[in-house]
């Protein structure tokens, strides 16, 4: 089970390096999943990943401070709206479109009362 944790952090971080560099995936839940999925597979892992400059930059303000700026928000929320609002299109059955549309508005009442926005 450690080895696919492990795996699955490599695969967000490269998920999570890419959308360092293409706007459109956002880059912190790819990180925050890789750091989640390295402290569940190995030490090693976890401590390697804490001391790089990706985790230092992109992901300890988020978890020192529970807050993100405006423009990582943003970019966060129209990625996972757009998957969320493809789903919509492809299913057809009501009660799953239903669901579907209550996690948008509790994504977004989340977002924007329990995450503070900095202006950084």
């Amino acid at each position: 089970m450690k080895t696919i944790y492990i795996l699955l952090g490599h695969i967000f971080l490269c998920l999570g390096l890419i959308g360092i560099i293409l706007p459109i995936l956002p880059t912190t839940p790819f990180l925050l999943l890789t750091a989640y999925f390295f402290a569940k597979g190995s030490k090693r892992f976890q401590h390697w990943f804490e001391q790089t400059k990706i985790y230092q930059k992109h992901l300890e303000p988020f978890i020192r401070t529970k807050s993100m700026t405006r423009k990582q928000k943003w970019t966060l929320m129209i990625f996972v709206d757009t998957l969320l609002i493809i789903s919509i299109i492809i299913v057809s059955n009501l009660y799953v479109r239903i669901f579907i549309i209550l996690i948008i508005i509790l994504k977004h009442l989340y977002f924007h009362t329990q995450i503070k926005t900095t202006s950084s």
